[in-house]
């Protein structure tokens, strides 16, 4: 045998037990206890903390803040224009992370006004919505431009939209899909029924009527119907399915391709190429 190096410990014989680590014991219980701490955490965060990112909430958690915030929006209009509501937009195929995708949710409200001073309808929408909302305008080399937050990381956007035209968005971003988002819903009311009537005054064939809707602040719903005719004589003026109805209020635009009255139900109507275009909407109490 030859002589054993000071400091070496040889290893033990087949015969012989392995040394115990009671640390290394310890050290897989510790990490136990942290993991199942850490997941008990996550758990509770989720359910009661605010999302800190947009990604903590999918686009069906989204989707009623965004309903919520068109509904603020038709308030904040008032009297100063005819809003109808547009059809909801899904944007899908955005990168949430590198590796998942998601869609992002546009709701919007297009404001037809008197003039043509977008600016002063903005600088009124935004000095009435809530405070928490930090509404404001800013004057950009494309015109105007109202932002605000709606909270749970959902923008709100207000922008020139041609002239004595505005456009009201709210948008949730990209998002995890979820269940996915589904709109509010209402049934047929006067709106469908001057929609229609309002197409056959203009000698076009009636479309199908698409029926909006978003829940107002303080309860109820503001609808919009949309259609448009197959065909309208260019030589028959958009206000002439109106003219009965002239004294249900003031009409703020009145041209050969466009016509607005601000009434309840409100309307406005745009001729685009050889239709037209017609919205009917009952808005939100203010």
């Amino acid at each position: 045998m030859g002589a054993v190096q000071a400091g070496y410990a040889p290893p033990p014989r087949p015969d012989q037990p392995a040394p115990r680590r009671p640390w290394l014991r310890w050290l897989v219980a510790a990490t136990v206890a942290w993991a199942v701490l850490l997941a008990g955490l996550t758990w509770w965060s989720v359910r009661r903390d605010p999302p800190t990112v947009k990604e903590q909430r999918t686009l069906d958690q989204a989707g009623p803040v965004v309903d919520r915030a068109i509904g603020r929006l038709m308030v904040a209009i008032g009297a100063d224009g005819v809003p109808a509501l547009l059809p909801d937009r899904i944007e899908r195929g955005c990168r949430v992370t590198p590796l998942a995708d998601g869609a992002g949710l546009t709701r919007g409200v297009e404001v037809a006004i008197a003039g043509d001073d977008v600016r002063d309808l903005l600088a009124r929408v935004a000095g009435r919505l809530p405070a928490d909302w930090r509404a404001g305008v800013r004057v950009a080399a494309a015109g105007p431009v109202l932002r605000a937050d709606a909270g749970e990381f959902v923008a709100v956007e207000g922008r020139p939209a041609g002239p004595g035209r505005v456009r009201l968005t709210a948008a949730t971003g990209c998002r995890p899909v979820g269940a996915g988002y589904r709109p509010p819903t209402a049934t047929g009311g006067p709106e469908s029924a001057e929609v229609t009537e309002a197409l056959t005054g203009w000698g076009g064939t009636a479309g199908p009527v698409q029926l909006l809707a978003a829940p107002c602040p303080g309860g109820g719903t503001a609808r919009t119907a949309r259609a448009e005719t197959a065909g309208a004589p260019a030589g028959v003026p958009l206000a002439d399915p109106f003219r009965d109805r002239a004294g249900d209020g003031p009409v703020l635009r009145d041209s050969a391709d466009e016509y607005a009255r601000l009434s309840s139900p409100a309307v406005l109507a745009e001729r685009a190429g050889d239709r037209v275009r017609v919205a009917v909407t009952t808005p939100c109490p203010g």
